[in-house]
């Protein structure tokens, strides 16, 4: 298992739209995905956990991923996040 901390980037966090480009991302994806935000530990595969974490515009999240490709896996969804999923984003 391999993991990094990435920032939200976000203007508005990731509400609907962005968390849907990151949910389908992660669907694509062959590795065990996990989001550490605060003490939550979610399946970014699933829109309705993302949704439900709050996670805002700075806020640091822990991307983990476990399997064969973990490596290019990881890259992918910090790579994705760091650019804000299609989203306008803010200097943190």
């Amino acid at each position: 298992m391999i993991s990094e901390k990435v920032t939200v980037r976000n203007k508005s966090g990731l509400h609907m739209r962005p968390a849907a480009v990151l949910s389908q991302l992660c669907a694509q994806l062959k590795s065990d995905i996990l989001l550490v935000c605060g003490d939550k530990e979610i399946n970014p595969k699933s829109i309705l956990k993302l949704m439900g974490c709050g996670i805002r515009a700075g806020d640091v999240v822990e991307v983990r991923c476990d399997g064969e490709t973990e490596d290019e896996d990881l890259r992918a969804v910090v790579e994705a996040i760091e650019s804000g999923l299609g989203d306008e984003i803010v200097e943190v």
